[in-house]
């Protein structure tokens, strides 16, 4: 996953990042808010009902099994 320093522009992940949840394991104490995982794979793009943070599924969509 990308680091992103600037929360107006969208973070890419990949298929290897899921399943993916808010607020990342590596972000400081104070951007910290109950985790909540986000379904990017369905439409390619999902938004955090905490902070606002918009992920974006770049690469091919993981198969269902």
């Amino acid at each position: 996953m990308a680091e992103n320093t600037n929360k107006d522009q969208p973070i890419a992940v990949e298929a290897k990042d899921l399943p993916l949840h808010c607020p990342q394991n590596d972000a400081p104490l104070w951007a910290r808010h109950p985790r909540v995982f986000l379904d990017v794979a369905h439409t390619g793009e999902a938004k955090c009902p905490y902070c606002g943070a918009h992920y974006v599924l770049h690469g091919e969509a993981p198969k269902a099994h």
